[in-house]
């Protein structure tokens, strides 16, 4: 499923100017090396802003999706757009991971670098020289399983003009509101239709994006979600009435971003007709660092999670800033901005300062207000105080624009650096 080879040679590349944030005496080392010393990421050199992982909570998250997926028959391609790491998808892999879920070519590129030999392209593919690096990366190795999404007729028309050579396809069903998608059943058929009289292309399925859909609760008590979700029950279930999966031993429908998994699976994993052989995969891809901001408030693992049983995700990615500023009363500025995290969800939460003596202390009443492109904005209130120098912990809102952020992150344990992640965006 994955080149473990190439995986591990990652230790071997040599650490200098580019990571950020990394000790300078570890310039020439390789990551491998810094790996292994057990570094400690406040007495050995490392320099702020940082970002870093937590390795428990990597593990338990990985775990308690790994095990829920297994509980309720379905399959997981993790969207690997939200790490671009390699070395993460070997280990979602090792827990039980389908495939890996894939958005655009590029990082399709790296995907197969690394050997990914089952690929989810959840788009559209119709650029014609990467629909021709397709066709010879699936020719070269007969291993390499692949699947992308149809959402028009045009679209199986540019697919079906450049490819010589068969190529599986989901019809994308996504509607008012959403992203791409054939915005209804009727139109989804017809694409299906395309799909059958293309001499190159094979429908095994259909898919989408329901948290693309508008929110809300009708006077029923059921969500758009719901009605979309019932929708591709029904498209899946008309193409097969119509023969269209005569010639498939197993029908993929796929859903399930990480807001709204739970009612994908339910909606999955309902009675399909019979004979009918179908393969429900989950996209989810930020359960694995789950956050401290969106996933927070809704994903159904999150603190007051919807799902009864079952254990919460935690929070596995925290930056660490220091205070550099103390301009006027009640204001701290702080190493940190836009190019180290996110702030498109939400802006960074304050959670503690680190003490001289190595111990912790809650910082309950102050807030970011603001991000500049390398300072924070800390507003200091109730008894909260610090002091120029001091390090600071935050928690972080959707980890896809963190990741980019970072071509290297150190995992750890407590203080101590236990692993380092690279990243390709």
């Amino acid at each position: 499923m994955i080149d473990r080879d190439a995986v591990a040679a990652l230790r071997s590349e040599r650490i200098d100017w580019r990571f950020k944030g990394l000790p300078a005496q570890a310039f020439g080392s390789t990551l491998g090396e810094v790996a292994d010393a057990g570094l400690n990421l406040f007495e050995d050199g490392f320099v702020a802003p940082l970002v870093v992982l937590d390795a428990a909570a990597l593990e338990h998250n990985m775990r308690v999706m790994a095990d829920w997926c297994s509980d309720n028959g379905l399959a997981l391609a993790p969207h690997g757009k939200t790490t671009m790491a390699p070395q993460l998808f070997a280990r979602q892999l090792d827990h039980g991971a389908w495939g890996i879920t894939a958005a655009n070519l590029s990082q399709l590129r790296v995907y197969r670098a690394f050997g990914v030999s089952r690929v989810l392209f959840a788009n559209q593919l119709v650029d014609p020289a990467g629909l021709r690096w397709l066709a010879g990366e699936l020719d070269r190795d007969p291993g390499f399983e692949f699947t992308c999404w149809v959402d028009s007729v045009e679209g199986v028309a540019r697919m079906t003009e450049v490819l010589d050579r068969p190529v599986d396809v989901l019809v994308e069903l996504g509607g008012a509101g959403g992203r791409t998608g054939a915005r209804s059943v009727h139109a989804a058929i017809e694409v299906a239709e395309a799909v059958r009289r293309s001499p190159v292309l094979r429908l095994v399925g259909a898919g989408g994006y329901e948290a693309a859909i508008t929110s809300g609760i009708d006077h029923n008590g059921l969500s758009k979600v719901d009605y979309y979700l019932a929708d591709l029950r029904e498209l899946v279930t008309r193409l097969a009435a119509q023969g269209q999966f005569d010639e498939v031993e197993q029908v993929i429908v796929t859903g399930g971003g990480s807001a709204y998994f739970d009612q994908v699976a339910e909606a999955f994993t309902q009675g399909w007709p019979q004979g009918l052989n179908v393969l429900g995969v989950l996209r989810s891809g930020a359960y694995l660092t789950h956050d401290d901001g969106l996933y927070r408030e809704t994903s159904p693992f999150c603190r007051e999670h919807r799902l009864p049983g079952g254990e919460p995700f935690r929070s596995a990615m925290h930056a660490w800033a220091q205070v550099s500023s103390q301009p006027e009363p009640g204001l701290a500025l702080l190493t940190m901005g836009r190019r180290d995290v996110s702030f498109d969800q939400h802006l960074p939460e304050v959670q503690l300062r680190r003490d001289p003596d190595g111990s912790t202390t809650a910082l309950t009443g102050s807030a970011v207000t603001k991000l500049n492109d390398q300072h924070a904005f800390l507003e200091l209130g109730g008894a909260d105080s610090v002091t120029v120098g001091d390090w600071v912990r935050f928690g972080l809102s959707h980890p896809c624009t963190v990741f980019d952020k970072w071509p290297l992150l150190a995992v750890v344990d407590g203080e101590r650096v236990v692993d380092l992640v690279r990243t390709f965006f």
